[in-house]
């Protein structure tokens, strides 16, 4: 009898992968979290604070989008790859159009960065579920 070596299945996105994505979804909350606090203490603090999280934010999920797009090619089933990738980009389109409301006076941002923020923290939170999954695991990244 010949033993034959087989490459072990992955169950899941490259860890690389799943770090950058790991990232998104706290950075988006933790900027919906402050325009929550400069919405309630009008403490101009918390708007930096939004705005510097966003940017954060906006870095991993876009490393974490370049993934998504590698991963897109190597996936043998590529519809769930798809829609989690274009999640990734309408999440990352969102949180662009965010950064640029936040770069406004801290005043005029509110309220339309604060409900922007929320929208974009519960796209993330989607877009990470969806990346975490089991259908969308059926690739080679």
């Amino acid at each position: 009898m010949t033993a034959i070596a087989r490459q072990p299945d992955r169950s899941g996105i490259h860890p690389l992968h799943a770090l950058l994505l790991s990232g998104s979804f706290p950075l988006f909350l933790g900027a919906a979290l402050s325009d929550y606090a400069y919405a309630t203490s009008y403490l101009i603090i918390w708007s930096t604070f939004a705005s510097w999280l966003i940017a954060g934010a906006l870095i991993f999920t876009g490393l974490a989008m370049l993934c998504a797009l590698i991963g897109l090619f190597r996936a043998e089933r590529r519809g769930p790859y798809a829609l989690y990738f274009l999640l990734l980009l309408v999440t990352w389109v969102l949180g662009f159009v965010n950064a640029l409301i936040h770069a406004r006076d801290a005043w005029a941002m509110m309220p339309t960065g604060f409900i922007l923020s929320i929208v974009v923290a519960v796209l993330a939170c989607v877009a990470s579920l969806l990346g975490f999954s089991r259908a969308n695991a059926g690739g080679r990244s």
